[in-house]
C-alpha cells in the first residue's frame, strides 16, 4: 500500500501523516511512502490552473501504477479517485484513512466517554459521497454529537478552492460560522478528515480541532496505558 501524505499534511500539519503512519504500524499494515512526493494536482485544479494540474497528474501516474493508494486528505482522495479517471481514464485504487480504519478496528474496543462532533469536508462528503465511514469509526471511540448542518448540507470550512489564500477574511467568517455550530453541540472536540479543514477551523475555534487519525491514535494510546496500569 502506498500512503500518499498530501501537501498540507506533509508541509504544514505533520502530525496528521505521523499519526497515520503510527496507526498503520500498530495494525501491522505493510505500506510505503514516496521519497519525493509531489502534489496530487488538486489545488491547481480547484484554482483554475487546469493544464498545470494535468501536467502534474500525468507525471504522478508512473508512481501510482499497480498501487493501492491510501490518503488522509479529502482533497487528495477526490482528485486521485475521480479526477485522474476523468482526465486520463486512470482507475486508481484509492482508499481514505477513515474507510481503512473502519474496516480494521473492532467495534467498541477503544470507546471512551468523550463527546465529539464531526465536520464533513466538502471533497470527501458532497464531492465523493463518503459520509458514513468517518462517523462509523468515530462512534467506536467517542460519543458523536452532530451539528445542525451535516452530510450533504454541511457548511464548508471556508478553506478550499483557494478561498483562504485569495479571500482570507471571507474564509475566516465561514470558519467562524461553522465553529459556532460545533460549539452549540457542547462537544469537547471537533473532528474532521481533511487537513485543510483542520487548519482553517482550528485557527478560528475555541474548541480543539483534530484530524480523526490524530484522535484515534490518542484514544488507542490512552487505552493501552490504562491496560498497562491494570
Amino acid at each position: 500500500m502506498l500512503y500518499f501524505k498530501g501537501c498540507t499534511g506533509r508541509e504544514k500539519l505533520r502530525n496528521i501523516p505521523d499519526s497515520v503512519e503510527k496507526l498503520l504500524n500498530i495494525m501491522d499494515i505493510d505500506y510505503h511512502t514516496l521519497d519525493n512526493e509531489g502534489c496530487c494536482g488538486s489545488f491547481l485544479l480547484r484554482t483554475g490552473f487546469e493544464e498545470d494540474a494535468k501536467n502534474v497528474m500525468k507525471k504522478n501516474l508512473d508512481e501510482f501504477k499497480n498501487e493501492k493508494i491510501l490518503t488522509s486528505c479529502a482533497g487528495c482522495y477526490k482528485t486521485l479517485k475521480e479526477d485522474y479517471n476523468e482526465y486520463f481514464l486512470a482507475d486508481l485504487d484509492v482508499v481514505h484513512i477513515s474507510q481503512l480504519l473502519r474496516d480494521l478496528i473492532n467495534e467498541g474496543e477503544f470507546k471512551d466517554n468523550i463527546t465529539v462532533t464531526y465536520h464533513d469536508p466538502c471533497h470527501l462528503g458532497r464531492h465523493s459521497g463518503e459520509y458514513d465511514a468517518p462517523r462509523e469509526i468515530i462512534r467506536n471511540f467517542a460519543n458523536l454529537k452532530e451539528m445542525e448542518n451535516i452530510r450533504e448540507n454541511s457548511i464548508c470550512c471556508g478553506s478550499g478552492g483557494g478561498v483562504k489564500s485569495a479571500y482570507p477574511e471571507i474564509s475566516k467568517k465561514i470558519a467562524i460560522n461553522r465553529v459556532k455550530e460545533a460549539e452549540d453541540t457542547g462537544a469537547e472536540l471537533i473532528l474532521t478528515s481533511c487537513p485543510f479543514c483542520k487548519l482553517n477551523l482550528g485557527e478560528n475555534s475555541s474548541i480543539e480541532v483534530l484530524d480523526i487519525s490524530e484522535f484515534i491514535l490518542n484514544c488507542i494510546n490512552k487505552k493501552e496505558k490504562n491496560w498497562e496500569g491494570n
